[in-house]
């Protein structure tokens, strides 16, 4: 805790996802400006650990529950001021072993909290409403910078690969359907390769798989040729972007409310693997690994993955303030304080 904690505000927020990556840095974000929050989370692939450091914090309530209950939903949502919800399926690796589930994951809460939001705002409650999409509902789309007004591009229904962006592009059509049709203040954020502390590599995610092995001096895996282009944010870079959209005052309601986030400075993954080892001080080597050999035959992926920020920019003069180099030693130092 803060030796000097702020003073308490009348906002009340409620996070699904609360206990994961994103979510457990969003929720100690909200209680540092003030807030009471509401955690949700069922543990999945959330971990109660990530909030240990806040749970004397007499403005959290941490719920171990599933996002899409219904009677958990209405419990918790009454009186509430802002939803965050980042609840979802996570990771390439799961979303490749079982796309059913992914899709379940993704669909479901969100129906079910636009419902009983739906409820309500009948009843004269008004609740302002953050989403967290992804950049993988732009599919494959081979434009070199995506913009939030691009096609979505999505391969073939046997390859599993595209169910997760499908099933975030219907997210977002539920959310903007709430929006037009009964006025739900609504915020859709689509993150690109959010990374730092906290983040797991148990399902794919390259950067703390990278400097996990650069730290046991094990052979970093690259997949395919290591070619593909990505670019990646600092998790507090990402999470002072939502608050500032989310701050903005209720009459830009009539704007458009998606948003790319993160960094547009590309990196390929061959790279990203050298630089690791380097900042690591590393022995490892690079090895190469087919798509096959990491996930399935059909898997299929996406060789560029570049934002076109400058909306967000021209909405909130949006700075990054972490560069590459800051991102890696930062994920390097929490991966060694904890031991992983």
């Amino acid at each position: 805790m803060s030796p000097n904690p702020p003073a308490p505000s009348s906002r009340r927020c409620l996070v699904t996802g609360g206990a994961g990556f994103i979510g457990s840095h969003l929720v100690e974000a909200l209680l540092a400006r003030g807030d009471a929050v509401v955690a949700i989370d069922n543990e999945s692939t959330g971990l109660a650990a990530n909030l240990e450091e806040l749970r004397g914090n007499p403005r959290l309530k941490y719920v171990q529950a599933d996002a899409a209950d219904r009677d958990v939903l209405r419990e918790h949502l009454a009186g509430v001021d802002e939803v965050y919800h980042l609840a979802a399926a996570v990771g390439v690796a799961l979303v490749a072993r079982n796309s059913v589930r992914s899709i379940e994951t993704n669909l479901r809460p969100t129906q079910h909290l636009l419902e009983e939001l739906q409820t309500l705002a009948a009843a004269g409650q008004r609740t302002k409403f953050f989403f967290a999409s992804t950049s993988e509902v732009y599919g494959k789309n081979p434009k070199e910078r995506w913009t939030e007004e691009d096609d979505l591009v999505f391969g073939p229904t046997f390859r599993p690969r595209w169910s997760y962006g499908v099933s975030k592009a219907l997210d977002e059509f539920l959310v903007l359907g709430a929006r037009q049709e009964w006025g739900l203040p609504a915020v859709i954020g689509r993150f690109f390769n959010v990374v730092g502390p906290r983040q797991s590599g148990a399902y794919g995610m390259v950067l703390p798989r990278f400097v996990q092995a650069a730290l046991a001096d094990k052979p970093l895996l690259v997949h395919d040729d290591g070619q593909q282009t990505r670019c990646f944010a600092h998790v507090q870079d990402v999470i002072a972007a939502v608050l500032h959209l989310m701050s903005r005052p209720d009459e830009n309601a009539a704007e458009d409310p998606v948003y790319n986030i993160g960094s547009d400075e590309p990196w390929t993954i061959r790279a990203l693997a050298e630089r690791v080892i380097a900042l690591s001080g590393s022995s490892s080597q690079i090895q190469f690994q087919s798509y096959a050999e990491a996930y399935d035959p059909r898997f299929e992926d996406i060789r560029r993955r570049v934002p076109d920020l400058s909306k967000l920019r021209a909405t909130i003069d949006y700075r990054p303030k972490y560069d590459m180099d800051e991102i890696i030693r930062d994920t390097i130092a929490w991966h060694k304080d904890v031991g992983e």
